[in-house]
């Protein structure tokens, strides 16, 4: 167990900030070693448990910065919260391993058809960790690979499709390891692995319209004080400097920049960011919470600009467990800490971009670009696309910890997927621009005050993977089970 938990951990090490992409297939190498050496299957999902322990405690340790040091819980339970929180996690790889091994261990299986089960079973779960009680699909294995070959399948079958071939080549290197890998199953996994980086030269998007110059604002307003009295008028004079600082076409806050109630904006602001917008033809994105009746509040974001009539408003679609919606039974959890916590309304999944010129903005919320087919939905069901996608969000909560990159990659790999850029404005970082290929066009240090300047062309055009979602990679998985299943249930008859 302490083996498999340890590779838990390694499996941790392989996103970023390290890109260690081969360290997720390793770690999954390994610990397809360890499940085939159990001699029993409770034994096997044991490993699978420990390896996911090891995996969720080192890969978001960081809530327990959220819950105890912004929000005064007792850290032995704000401890106990994240080790809870991980332990539910954990179910789920020991869930992959345990049907793993329950399809295979009756009946002849060939090496190369076991590591394939493996792989659709990894994949499988993986996206019912990602959609379950609304889905928590952080450090997802797909996430490892932006950097690595495997990256190319990526507006192809998204981050599942990912996660699908980098288990499958696990399990192949586990057989091989064991000398039972057949010559012709080594030679497909090698090309499946390289052919991913000629894949990532192919363009499904095409450049549409001018670029447009962009302004990304970072405030570093410290987490602890932005929604006390001193926080707030800090925030509200800081925010509408930077804005109007500048003309930029686009300029774009951090979430709740504002972190006041729309409503309740100070006149002499408003009437500065209206005037900024006139005077240089601008276009202002930013962040704020509403409050349309006295139980009706959402998560938003607004904009003006001179070629939107009023006001335009993105509210958030995907809310945060605890943080925006109040699961039943569990408002004595969140009474404990001492957050601007409640039930929000959700926005609509299609929502219409905002025009900036000759381009279209399509907003998404704090961890919303955790969920690859909701931006690919929202992509394909809208009468006009976006060609830029911008995410505002405030990753303060977790101090200087690896939550802050990760999130980074997280976007990369929406930007791969959709083949678009990817604006990111955040309070402490990572503030940066993603290109379509995902690679990051310029970036800001992480806890500076500061903004960041880039001229940025939008695509037009649907990948693969926001025509169809995450169908394909899931139903692959799906029926590799089914036939697993049923080829199990003949073995037993006979």
């Amino acid at each position: 167990m302490p083996l498999a938990a340890l590779l838990g951990v390694m499996h941790t090490l392989s996103f970023a900030p390290n890109h260690w992409w081969w360290l997720q297939i390793l770690s999954l190498t390994g610990l397809a070693a360890l499940v085939q050496r159990a001699p029993r299957l409770r034994d096997a999902a044991g490993v699978g448990y420990a390896f996911g322990l090891g995996w969720f405690l080192s890969g978001v340790w960081w809530l327990y910065i959220s819950m105890h040091v912004y929000g005064d819980m007792p850290a032995w339970m704000a401890a106990l919260a994240v080790l809870l929180f991980a332990g539910y996690l954990a179910l789920h790889p020991a869930l992959a391993v345990w049907a793993w091994q329950w399809l295979t261990r009756r009946g002849r299986w060939s090496g190369a058809a076991s590591a394939v089960v493996f792989g659709a079973a990894w994949a499988v779960v993986e996206w019912l960790r990602g959609t379950v009680w609304t889905g928590f699909p952080w450090i997802n294995g797909g996430y490892a690979h932006t950097d690595g070959p495997l990256v190319g399948y990526a507006p192809l079958v998204g981050v599942y499709g990912i996660v699908l071939i980098a288990a499958v080549l696990a399990g192949l290197l586990c057989v091989a390891a064991e000398r039972r890998l057949h010559w012709l199953a080594g030679i497909a996994g090698a090309i499946v692995l390289v052919a991913g980086w000629p894949l990532h030269n192919i363009a499904w998007t095409q450049p549409v319209g001018k670029p447009i110059s962009v302004r990304l604002l970072q405030g570093n307003v410290p987490q602890d004080v932005k929604f006390q009295q001193t926080g707030i008028e800090r925030s509200l004079e800081l925010y509408t400097k930077m804005v109007t600082e500048k003309p930029a076409q686009l300029v774009i806050t951090p979430e709740t920049a504002f972190p006041i109630m729309i409503q309740e904006m100070p006149q002499e602001i408003a009437l500065a960011i209206r005037t900024y917008v006139d005077s240089t033809g601008s276009s202002v994105l930013f962040g704020a919470a509403s409050q349309d009746s006295a139980v009706d509040y959402t998560n938003s974001v607004f904009g003006v600009g001179p070629q939107f009539q009023g006001v335009y408003r993105y509210n958030k679609h995907h809310l945060v467990p605890f943080g925006e919606f109040i699961p039943f039974g569990f408002h004595w959890f969140v009474n404990m800490m001492n957050m601007p916590l409640g039930d929000f309304r959700r926005g609509q999944l299609v929502q219409p971009p905002m025009p900036v010129a000759d381009q279209r903005i399509a907003p998404n919320i704090c961890y919303e670009d955790l969920f690859g087919e909701e931006i690919a939905a929202s992509l394909r069901h809208a009468d006009q696309p976006a060609t830029m996608l911008a995410n505002t969000t405030n990753l303060a909560w977790f101090g200087d910890t690896i939550a802050l990159d990760q999130h980074l990659q997280i976007s990369r790999m929406r930007a791969l997927e959709t083949g678009r850029p990817m604006l990111r404005a955040t309070n402490t970082g990572a503030t940066a621009v993603v290109r379509p290929d995902g690679s990051v066009q310029a970036r800001l240090p992480i806890f500076t005050l500061g903004t960041l300047q880039a001229d940025v062309q939008g695509t037009q055009g649907l990948t693969p993977f926001v025509r169809v979602g995450n169908a394909p990679a899931v139903g692959v998985g799906a029926l590799v089970l089914l036939i697993a299943f049923v080829r199990r249930r003949r073995a037993g008859a006979n």
